[in-house]
C-alpha cells in the first residue's frame, strides 16, 4: 500500500486518538488497550513499509504519549477503586446489555413456566421448594404469619450468612458459564422456577399482596442473579462466538470480563443481605409507603446503575470525542 493511502485510511482514527489522550478523555482500560494494540500494528507496517517517513515518526511518538498514558493508569492506584465504580465498570458494562436482556428473558421464561406450572399442578410447589417449606409456609399462614421464616434468627447472623450465600449463588452461575453457557442457563431457569411457583403459592392462598415483603430485599437479590447469569453467559459465549479473535484469547477475555460483571454485583448482594437481615423481618409491620418506597428505590439503583448511568456516561464520552475531532 502506498504511504498515502495508508495514512488516508488511518488519519482519522489517529487524530481521534491523540485527541483523546492530549485532553484527558476517560477512556476504559479495555478500549484504551484495544487502541493502542491498534496503533502498535499500524506502527509495525509503518517501520516495515515507511522506514524513513514522516508517518513513522508520528506514529512513534503517538504510542509513546499511549504508553506512558496506560503506565501512568496504571499507577493511579489510590482512585483506582472510585474510577472503577464510577466510569470504568458502566463504561466496560455497556457492550453487554444485549447480554444482560437475554439473561433477563431466560430468567422471566422460567419465571412464567413456574407460575403457570403451580396453577395447574398442585405437586409442583412441593416439587421445587420441598415438603419441609411448603408445610412450614402453610401452617405460617394458617396462623396468620405467612411471612414468619423471615423472622427467625438473630438479624446478624441473617445478614451474614444471606449475603455469603447469595455471593455463592452469583459466582456458581457465573462459573458454570464455562460449560457452553448451558451451566448459566441452568442456574438461571433453575431460580426463575422457584421464583415464579413462590409467587403462584402466595396467590393461590390469596396473599399475594403479602409477597411485597419478600421484594424488600427480592429486587436487588434477584436483579442480581440475572446480572451475575448475564456474566457466565458473556464467559460462555466467548468460547462459542469469538469472533475475530482465536477461541483460546476470546474464551480468556471472556472470563475476565465475565468476572468484572460479578465483582460489581457484590456491593448489591451487602445491600440485599442487609435488607432481608435487619429490615425485612419488619415488612408485615411497616406502613405501606416505606416498603414500596424501599422497593422502588431499590429497582431504580439497579436500573440506573447497569443501564441508565452506562448509557448516559458512554454518549457523553462519544460526543465528547466527536466534538474533539472536529475541532
Amino acid at each position: 500500500m502506498r504511504e498515502a493511502a495508508f495514512v488516508k485510511q488511518n488519519k482519522e482514527k489517529w487524530i481521534g486518538f491523540e485527541k483523546a489522550l492530549n485532553n484527558n478523555v476517560k477512556i476504559n482500560p479495555d478500549n484504551l488497550a484495544s487502541y493502542y494494540i491498534q496503533l502498535t500494528n499500524d506502527l509495525s507496517y509503518a517501520q516495515t513499509y515507511y522506514p524513513d517517513s514522516k508517518t513513522l515518526l508520528y506514529l512513534n511518538s503517538l504510542a509513546s504519549q499511549a504508553h506512558q498514558k496506560i503506565y501512568v493508569t496504571k499507577r493511579e492506584s489510590k482512585n483506582k477503586i472510585i474510577s472503577f465504580w464510577r466510569d470504568e465498570f458502566p463504561l466496560f458494562f455497556r457492550q453487554y446489555h444485549k447480554t444482560l436482556l437475554y439473561s433477563f428473558l431466560i430468567f422471566m421464561s422460567a419465571v412464567l413456566i413456574g407460575a403457570v406450572s403451580t396453577i395447574n399442578d398442585d405437586s409442583f410447589i412441593r416439587l421445587i421448594l420441598g415438603d419441609y417449606y411448603v408445610n412450614m409456609t402453610i401452617e405460617n399462614i394458617e396462623n396468620g404469619e405467612p411471612m414468619a421464616v423471615y423472622k427467625s434468627g438473630s438479624s446478624i447472623g441473617s445478614f451474614l450468612g444471606i449475603t455469603i450465600n447469595n455471593i455463592r449463588v452469583a459466582i456458581i452461575a457465573f462459573a458454570l458459564g464455562v460449560i457452553f453457557s448451558i451451566g448459566t442457563i441452568y442456574v438461571l431457569f433453575s431460580n426463575g422456577i422457584m421464583l415464579g411457583a413462590f409467587i403462584t403459592f402466595f396467590y393461590n392462598y390469596g396473599i399475594l399482596e403479602k409477597t411485597s415483603t419478600v421484594w424488600l430485599h427480592g429486587t436487588i437479590e434477584i436483579s442480581v442473579i440475572v446480572i451475575a447469569g448475564c456474566a457466565g453467559l458473556v464467559m460462555g459465549n466467548s468460547f462459542l462466538f469469538p469472533k475475530t479473535y482465536s477461541r483460546r484469547v476470546a474464551f480468556m477475555k471472556g472470563a475476565k470480563d465475565g468476572l468484572k460483571i460479578v465483582v460489581s454485583t457484590i456491593p448489591f448482594f451487602i445491600i440485599a443481605g442487609f435488607i432481608e437481615g435487619f429490615i425485612t423481618r419488619y415488612g408485615e409491620q411497616m406502613p405501606w409507603f416505606i416498603a414500596y418506597g424501599i422497593i422502588g428505590v431499590s429497582l431504580f439503583l439497579i436500573v440506573y446503575y447497569y443501564i441508565l448511568y452506562p448509557i448516559l456516561l458512554h454518549k457523553a464520552q462519544s460526543i465528547q470525542i466527536s466534538n474533539l475531532n472536529n475541532k
